[in-house]
C-alpha cells in the first residue's frame, strides 16, 4: 500500500480545522509524506531527512529580510521537504510574497493555516495516520502476526530495531497506550501461556496501570506504565509492586521476569530506548530463570516471579551470551571455589548454596539458617567447614564480592551444562 501523501494529510480533521490554503506547489500534492515535525528552529532544515511536513507559527520569518527569506524555503527544499505549513495571523500577519514566490519557484508545497490548532493535534493525528499506513502496508511481508499491531511494536523494541521516539509513541497511540509525564515503565516476559489473561489481571491489581501486552509462541511480552505517585511521600517500589501483583495473578507453573522501571518523559527524544531496556532486561531474566538452577530454595506452589534486579550478577556474568563467557566463568569457579567443589566432588553435602545464600543476605545466621531449612548449628557446622577448606573468613569484606560472583558464575556454568546436555538454552520472543 503506497504511503500517506500530502493530499491526504490535508485532509485530516485537525489540518481541515487550520483551515489551510495551498499557495504554491499543486503539482506536488501526491508526494509522500514520511513525518509531520514543528519547528520553530530558523535552521530547521539542517534537521530533516526527507520527506517531512513542517510546521510553523512564522515566528522565524517576521524580522528576517527578503534574502534570508528565500534561502529558507531553498534550504527546505533542497532537503526534500514534502511541504511548509505556516500559521497567519499571529506571529506572521500575512505570508511573506517572497516566500509565496520561492515556493512556486523551487516547487515547494507551500500551506497558509488561517486558524489555530494546537499544532500537537495535526502531528499526532498525521503521525499516527502515516504509521498505520505503513504498518497496513508490510505486515504481510515481513510480519509473522498480521495485522497485530502491537505485537509488532512489542517485537521491534525488544529487538531494539531501527525506531525513533516519535514513530514509537505513534504506533503506541495506535494500540491505545498513552503513559503520562512521570510514569514509570517496566517490561515484563511471562512463559508457559499462550494467553494475556495474567497480564490483565495483574493490571487490574496495579490499578490505573496502562499497558501493552502480546503473546508470541510461548510466552508473553507486556509493556506497563505505572502512573506517577500523586502525593509526596507516597512514592513505592514499582518493581515490587509489579511482582506482587504477578504473585497474585499469575497461574501456578508461570514463570514471570520483570524488568527494571524506567521513567517516561515526553522530552525525552530517545526515550523509546528505555522502554527497550526495560523490555530486553525482562526477556534476557526470564531466559536465565529459565536456565540457570535458583540461587535459593523456590516456593512449593505458585508462579515463579523474579526480576532484572534480583538476577543481576547472573545477567552481568553472561553479557554478550553465555557460550562467549563459558571459559572464563569456569576459570572463575575454579579459581575461587576450586577446594569446595573437590570436597563435594567426594562427599554428599551442600556447601556453595550453603556459602551463596549466606552471602546473599548479608551474613546472617538466622535468615541463612531459615532459607536452607536448617538449624543455626547445622550451619555453623557449614560455614566451619567452608573457611576451613577455603583457607579463609568469608565474611572478610574484601572477599564478599569475589566469592559471590564465583558461587552465582557456578550456578550459570551448571545452567550451562543442563542446556548443553538437551534442555536447550532458549530465546525468547
Amino acid at each position: 500500500m503506497p504511503a500517506l501523501t500530502l493530499r491526504e494529510v490535508l485532509a485530516l480533521d485537525p489540518v481541515r480545522a487550520a483551515e489551510p490554503e495551498l499557495l504554491a506547489g499543486a503539482g506536488a500534492l501526491d508526494r509522500p509524506v514520511r513525518w509531520v515535525h514543528s519547528s520553530e528552529v530558523y535552521e530547521g532544515a539542517n534537521f530533516l531527512d526527507g520527506g517531512e511536513l513542517l510546521l510553523t507559527n512564522g515566528f522565524g520569518l517576521t524580522d528576517a529580510d527578503d534574502g534570508v527569506r528565500r534561502r529558507y524555503v531553498r534550504e527546505l527544499a533542497a532537503r526534500d521537504a514534502a511541504g511548509l505549513a505556516v500559521e497567519v495571523g499571529r506571529s506572521l500577519p500575512i505570508m511573506p510574497p517572497e516566500v509565496i514566490d520561492e515556493a512556486g519557484r523551487v516547487g515547494l508545497p507551500l500551506l497558509a493555516l488561517h486558524r489555530v490548532v494546537p499544532f500537537v493535534r495535526i502531528t499526532e493525528a498525521a503521525n499516527r495516520a502515516i504509521v498505520a499506513r505503513g504498518l497496513s502496508g508490510r505486515h504481510s511481508v515481513v510480519r509473522p502476526w498480521g495485522d497485530d499491531h502491537t505485537a509488532a511494536l512489542l517485537a521491534d523494541l525488544a529487538d531494539r530495531a531501527a525506531l525513533n521516539q516519535p514513530e514509537v509513541e505513534a504506533r503506541a497511540a495506535l494500540a491505545g497506550f498513552h503513559p503520562g509525564p512521570g510514569s514509570r515503565l517496566i517490561g515484563v516476559s511471562v512463559h508457559g501461556t499462550r494467553e494475556t489473561g495474567a497480564v490483565d489481571r495483574a493490571v487490574r491489581l496495579l490499578g490505573g496501570a496502562g499497558v501493552l501486552r502480546a503473546a508470541f509462541p510461548g510466552d508473553v511480552l507486556a509493556l506497563l506504565a505505572l502512573p506517577a505517585q500523586s502525593r509526596p511521600g507516597s512514592a513505592r517500589d514499582p518493581v515490587r509492586a509489579v511482582q506482587e501483583a504477578f504473585r497474585t495473578a499469575a497461574d501456578n507453573g508461570l514463570t514471570v521476569a520483570v524488568g527494571h522501571a524506567v521513567g517516561h518523559s515526553v522530552a525525552a527524544g530517545s526515550g523509546w530506548l528505555r522502554w527497550s531496556d526495560t523490555l530486553r532486561a525482562a526477556r534476557t531474566t526470564l531466559e536465565l530463570a529459565l536456565t540457570v538452577p535458583a540461587a535459593e530454595p523456590g516456593v512449593p506452589e505458585g508462579p515463579l516471579v523474579t526480576s532484572s534486579r534480583a538476577l543481576a550478577l547472573e545477567r552481568e556474568l553472561t553479557r554478550g551470551g553465555v557460550d562467549a563467557n563459558r571459559e572464563r566463568l569456569a576459570g572463575m569457579v575454579q579459581h575461587a571455589l576450586g577446594p569446595l567443589l573437590a570436597w563435594e566432588a567426594a562427599h554428599p553435602s551442600d556447601l556453595v548454596r550453603t556459602l551463596e545464600v549466606h552471602l546473599r543476605h548479608g551474613c546472617s545466621p538466622t535468615r541463612t539458617a531459615a532459607l536452607l531449612h536448617i538449624g543455626r548449628q547445622s550451619l555453623y557446622q557449614r560455614l566451619e567447614r567452608i573457611e576451613s577448606l577455603l583457607g579463609l573468613e568469608i565474611d572478610d569484606p574484601d572477599l564478599l564480592g569475589e566469592l559471590l560472583a564465583a558461587a552465582c558464575a557456578h550456578r550459570v556454568v551448571r545452567g550451562m551444562g543442563a542446556a548443553a546436555s538437551g534442555d536447550g538454552l532458549r530465546t525468547v520472543a
